[in-house]
């Protein structure tokens, strides 16, 4: 996928999203009086009609900016200029803090309503699927295959709780590594015996290591269906399709050697940057032979082979090992605000714990994976995209929450200040907020772009 694919997305997705919180600002102010002289889509000088407008008795401005990445709501403020008396009680600032504060937390919380609302329709739409966790390769020597975890084990519980799929034991793993890195669990072997297995992680560095990857940490993965070695989609003048290769195809040989599935295809292919290969596939009944003229990528600092082909988008797995429900609007609304909820409480307190320095910084993403993951889950259909906006517009609420003086977090902490100290805070304490404010979100961004580089060259 291209780079420019990946920056459509981006765009889209925050557009929305910031849209979605601006307006819960916009949308409370207007309900409590205050006087909204702006509502901009975008960062910049407002682009002009047909792309603002005016509305309202107040003829607040609708706008959209040049940036799409960003937007803001302008409310009247006697701090930034004259205003006039009969406005003065609409003010910012001679509104009650309480009102103030309910103006503030609109913004995340439109954030938080946007993302139940969508979980709790694609949930309605596409109902409750869960992979059951069983156990699949377990890599020698790891601490998994040391603490007695084998192949084909189903994992029923985690330090005591019941887990009902593969996320249910992703989510454990994080938090216990997170924290003393003790996991008790409770397996069934494929002969239906049950046992205990103990992991016990008690290097802090290997813990916040684990935090990261917790399974390849470990040493093991979920159970997985084999990919057959079919190419799904054959990308238009990459090498595959020079070569006449066709979605559907079943790679059977590569330089004579059988293929098994699509992981061993790509072993096989990618030591071949720059070359020429014979490739034998079926389709339709007949077997074929071509030579491809195998692409190259530079991955990790080092060159490798591509043929621009991917693989089956859908891998069916055996019906024992998947729980489906269907739900109705109602399960759908209470089960999206639970998982929300759940999602925003593991969000919190791992970014508490990487402050304590027992998360990795790692986790951190800036704009350049979150682009890509835009990107990818664009492709993987519109429950993927969805899926990214619930998780995208969950973190965006969590993080303006944050009390730091440049977000929404920070202005109610000096409102609440206010409040009970029946005076705001002098104009140089609240400038030097700012300031570390901008420092703090600014060391953020620092750490997450500079993840994101790594990730490039990892």
């Amino acid at each position: 996928m291209s780079v420019v694919w990946y920056m459509l997305w981006f765009v889209v997705a925050v557009g929305l999203l910031v849209t979605v919180h601006e307006f819960g600002h916009y949308w409370v102010a207007r309900r409590l009086d205050f006087k909204v002289l702006r509502f901009s889509v975008g960062f910049g000088k407002p682009l002009p009609p047909p792309f603002s407008w005016r509305v309202g008795p107040d003829r607040t401005e609708i706008a959209l900016a040049p940036i799409p990445l960003g937007g803001y709501v302008k409310l009247l403020d006697e701090r930034e200029g004259p205003v006039a008396p009969e406005d003065l009680p609409r003010s910012f600032t001679r509104k009650h803090p309480f009102k103030r504060i309910l103006v503030l937390l609109a913004g995340p919380g439109f954030n938080f309503l946007f993302a139940i609302l969508v979980l709790a329709g694609v949930l309605w739409v596409n109902g409750v699927t869960r992979y059951l966790p069983v156990v699949g390769p377990v890599t020698p020597g790891s601490i998994a295959a040391k603490a007695g975890l084998a192949s084909g084990d189903r994992i029923l519980t985690i330090n005591g709780a019941p887990v009902r799929g593969q996320h249910d034991v992703l989510f454990g793993l994080l938090d216990a590594m997170s924290s003393r890195g003790k996991v008790g669990l409770t397996v069934r072997e494929s002969s239906g015996a049950m046992r205990n297995v103990d992991l016990d992680v008690r290097s802090e560095a290997t813990r916040r290591h684990l935090t990261v990857d917790p399974l390849g940490g470990l040493g093991f993965q979920f159970w997985q269906p084999p990919v057959p070695p079919v190419l799904g989609q054959v990308l238009p003048g990459g090498p595959a399709a020079r070569a006449g290769l066709q979605a559907g195809d079943r790679i059977v040989s590569v330089e004579g050697h059988a293929v098994k599935d699509w992981q061993d295809l790509v072993a096989q292919i990618t030591p071949h940057p720059g070359g020429t290969i014979s490739l034998s596939f079926v389709r339709r009944g007949t077997t074929h032979t071509v030579q491809v003229e195998v692409g190259t990528a530079k991955v990790g600092g080092k060159y490798i082979g591509r043929i621009e082909a991917e693989g089956p988008t859908e891998v069916a797995y055996p019906a024992s090992l998947v729980s489906h429900r269907s739900v109705s609007p109602v399960t759908a609304l209470r089960d999206a605000t639970a998982q929300a909820w759940n999602m925003t409480a593991l969000q919190g307190t791992l970014f508490w714990r990487m402050l304590l320095g027992q998360v990795s910084l790692k986790n951190l993403s800036g704009p350049v994976s979150i682009a890509e993951y835009a990107g990818q889950s664009a492709s993987a259909g519109v429950s993927a995209f969805l899926g990214f906006l619930v998780l995208i517009s969950l973190s965006l609420g969590f993080l303006n929450l944050l009390p730091i003086p440049i977000l929404d977090g920070g202005q109610i902490v000096f409102q609440l200040v206010e409040w009970v100290k029946g005076s705001p805070l002098s104009e140089r304490a609240q400038a030097f907020g700012q300031q570390v404010g901008i420092a703090l979100l600014i060391l953020l961004m620092g750490v997450a772009l500079f993840n994101d580089i790594a990730r490039q060259f990892s």
